[in-house]
């Protein structure tokens, strides 16, 4: 099991968000997520820079920490090609740090360039096309494609890393695990959900890598931190068609309105235990999962960091792949 990070694009600017890589890193995690989005879950987050420039900082300013996209929607706001660019370019800046996490998105972020936002079904026959566009491309040289959604003439990547990233796919249930087991060289998941893990597995995916956010907010006391996450990610609090469907952010916070504290002590790991938090991690990974991003919601990066480094990450025991902060 490897510890990772979550870079939240949607809570902090650019700037941030690579000195947090280069801290992370410091503290002893092995890889970070960084989500890819237009808008944020609501406004009071405040941040949704460019991910693709904010990587080539991260690149700078970090020598270990493997990092990747979580996720990518490679199928409407961003055509394919281009994703295969921009990816290729990541993996040629961090050689053998990079990965590609892609999903099928969301219509807060999808819906912006006009398109009609498919059902779920539909989505996942674009995601599948579209990954086949960007491997096509990697292969090097003039690549022609005319499928169902996207098509392709005379394009060529021509900066691609000696190594290619792998793909990683985001799944949020069984069929969707089903696409990702066939297709992609991991899975990439939001919550815990041992049915989702066996679905990957039995459809390809067994034995490959396996990816979970598990959110977080650490404070000094717990009621702080629960009150923290509540008006910071009400996100978590919301489950079903809600988080693809809605359209901005004010239509989140509506449906925040509804989520409770009490709602989200349950699915957010609060306070300065350090002991809730290594065995919230120790149940993730005995759920199938092999890599365990923390997501820490809220400002206090740094107080979080030091948390992890001094008191949750030596708790770990010898299993996880970390890097152990002196003593």
């Amino acid at each position: 099991m490897e510890l990772g990070y979550k870079l939240s694009s949607e809570e902090f600017g650019p700037r941030d968000l690579v000195r947090q890589a280069r801290q992370a890193e410091e503290a002893g995690f092995t890889f970070a997520l960084i989500s890819d989005h237009f808008h944020p879950w609501v406004d009071k987050q405040g941040h949704s820079p460019f991910v693709w420039g904010v990587l080539g900082g991260v690149a700078q300013v970090t020598d270990r920490l493997r990092v990747g996209t979580g996720v990518t929607c490679p199928t409407m706001r961003i055509h394919p090609v281009i994703v295969a660019q921009a990816a290729a370019t990541a993996a040629a800046l961090m050689p053998g740090r990079f990965f590609l996490g892609v999903g099928t998105g969301e219509n807060l972020n999808e819906h912006i360039v006009g398109h009609r936002w498919p059902p779920i079904g539909v989505r996942q026959e674009m995601l599948e096309e579209a990954v086949a566009v960007i491997r096509q491309l990697w292969q090097g040289g003039y690549q022609d494609h005319h499928g169902r959604f996207y098509t392709v003439e005379r394009a060529r990547i021509y900066t691609r890393p000696e190594v290619l990233p792998p793909i990683y796919v985001a799944a949020s249930g069984t069929k969707a695990a089903g696409l990702a087991g066939r297709i992609g060289d991991g899975l990439i998941m939001s919550e815990r959900d041992p049915d989702v893990v066996r679905a990957f597995d039995g459809t390809g995916g067994r034995g490959k890598p396996r990816y979970v956010e598990m959110s977080v907010c650490w404070a000094e006391n717990e009621r702080e931190a629960v009150k923290t996450a509540t008006e910071g990610w009400p996100i978590a609090g919301l489950a079903g068609p809600l988080v693809t469907e809605l359209l901005i952010p004010a239509h989140f916070e509506s449906a925040a309105e509804m989520v409770t504290e009490e709602r989200i002590a349950k699915s957010v790991v609060c306070g300065p235990d350090p002991g809730r938090h290594a065995d919230a991690i120790h149940q993730h990974a005995e759920a199938g999962y092999t890599h365990i991003s923390v997501h820490q919601i809220g400002p206090d990066q740094e107080g979080f960091l030091r948390f992890y480094a001094r008191e949750v990450i030596p708790r770990l025991g010898e299993g996880a792949r970390v890097r152990r902060p002196a003593a």
